[in-house]
Formats: structure tokens, sequence, C-alpha cells
């Protein structure tokens, strides 16, 4: 009995020294065991591709395109941005997320009219929306605003709203977070003095929303402003196009996107003259955000 359990501890202890030689020969083969199999453990390198392989499949342009400039030029297109998450119906002031619709009852929309105010055709619009008896929100350039300040007061004593759309229409994701917050302030500044208002409503351009935007949104009291019919006016691709793309993408809750300033909106204003009838017969009726 006693000679069976030496021989068992000898042979425990060989069989000891045998699995230490064989992880001394082959070292990795204790690694692959521990690690698991291949791709289980990704390494950081792997990892970072893998991210960027991700975060480069969430970027898109904005279905917006290039507006124009103040000065009647057009922007280039920006570089491909992070797409935010989509933006949900929401009454104003209960959601962070930009306003792409508005909840006011059965054929209600609203009209916004962007980069203005100019002082060929805003005055045009006004008109027209004095005809029709229609109320409409204006996003205004704070440059434009200090270079109009009467036309910009005609917006505002004729009772349209009025959003903030920056000071000189920059992509806000490609700027530095002092420069977004310089672009929001001085354009609110621009607005006030010349209208005694101070915007409550922000509206970014191209769409370019980021998470300091709509936190500076929040921090200074003013609604994100979207919107989701976009006829692509600022392209000016005829007046028959604009009509139709109103007409067509226009329903409950829908918030209609032109422009007033940026270069020659003769089509819009000509655009405007035949849907804005067509709509009202239709049915529909025009509330602000």
């Amino acid at each position: 009995m006693g000679a069976d359990n030496i021989t068992r501890r000898v042979l425990l202890t060989a069989g000891g020294l045998t699995l230490l030689g064989i992880y001394a020969a082959d070292p990795a083969r204790h690694t692959e065991a521990a690690a698991g199999p291949p791709d289980a453990h990704p390494s950081p390198t792997g990892l970072a591709d893998a991210l960027t392989t991700r975060d480069r499949s969430a970027r898109h342009a904005r279905a917006s395109g290039p507006h124009s400039s103040p000065a009647g030029q057009p922007h280039p297109a920006p570089a491909e941005r992070p797409q935010l998450a989509v933006a949900r119906h929401a009454r104003r002031g209960t959601d962070r997320m930009p306003l792409t619709s508005i909840d006011d009852g059965p054929k209600a929309i609203a009209l916004t009219i962007d980069d203005g105010p100019s002082p060929v055709y805003t005055p045009q619009v006004l008109r027209l929306l004095a005809r029709y008896r229609i109320t409409a929100t204006f996003s205004m350039i704070g440059i434009e605003a200090r270079a109009y300040p009467a036309v910009a007061r005609e917006v505002a004593a004729a009772g349209h709203l009025i959003a903030n759309h920056t000071w000189t229409h920059l992509d806000l994701q490609s700027l530095a977070p002092a420069l977004v917050t310089e672009q929001m302030t001085r354009a609110a500044d621009a607005i006030h003095a010349a209208t005694g208002r101070v915007p409550d409503l922000f509206r970014a351009p191209y769409g370019a929303w980021s998470p300091f935007v709509l936190a500076q949104c929040a921090r200074t009291g003013m609604t994100p402003l979207g919107w989701s019919v976009d006829p692509r006016d600022w392209s000016r691709p005829g007046v028959p196009s604009i009509v139709t793309n109103i007409m067509r993408n226009t329903h409950t809750g829908s918030i209609i996107l032109e422009h007033d300033g940026g270069g020659n909106r003769a089509q819009t204003v000509a655009a405007l003259k035949i849907v804005i009838p067509r709509l009202l017969a239709a049915g529909y009726h025009f509330r602000t955000p």
C-alpha cells in the first residue's frame, strides 16, 4: 500500500514536470488557451478599426445641400457629417431634438423662410403673406439683419416669428465650441438690435446639428427648428419643380423650407404665389412652430 502511494506521487510529480516542460517549450500554446479562439478579444488596433468603420458608415451629407451665402455666392457643400438622431414629432419646448413637424391639429402646416432679410425678396414675400393672412417664421442671418435692419423690422412688425440662423451661415459642425457660441450669440444680438426681439427659435445652417449646438440652444432658451419639406429652391430648379415638390410632400404637420435671401429668389417668390393658394384650397392652414 505504501509503495503504491509513493509511485503515484512520483508519477504526479513527473506529470507536472512534463506539463511544465511543454509550457516552457511552447508558451504560445498557453497563450492561445487563455485567450480563447481568434477574434474573441480584438487587439486595440482592431478595435480602433472597427470603431472607425462604424463611424464612417454613420456619416452622411445633409439633404439640404449647399445653401447660398449672404453675399449670394453658393456655399460649397459641407463635408460629410455624422448623422444626428432623427428628429421626432414634438410640441415646441418639449423635446431637445430639432422640430421637424408641428402638432396643431389636422391640416396644420408651417412655412419657414431662410437666409434673409433681403431688401429685394423679403418685402415681396411679406406682401404675399399679408394677402393670404399667413404667419410664417423667418430664419435670419445676423449679418444680414445688421445690414438691413429696416427690413428685419418689417418682418417683426407684420407679426411673423423670427429664428436665429447664425451670424454668417457657417457649418457649425466644423467649428470649435467657442466659435459656435459666437455665431449664435452675434446673430441673436443683431436680430435684437434690429427688431427689439430676442429669438427663441434656432435653425442650424444646412441642418448641421451637433450635441453642442443642441446644448447651446437649451442653455439660451432657443428651440431647435428643422424642416420636413425641402423643395431645394435655393438651387433654383425652376418654379414647376418647387411647386410640385411642396404639393407632393406636404401633409399634416409639415414644416416647409423656403428662402428669401442668399441669392436670386425670384423662383421662390413665383412658386409661393402658386403654392400658397393651392395649399389653402386643399384645406391646409398655416401655423407657426
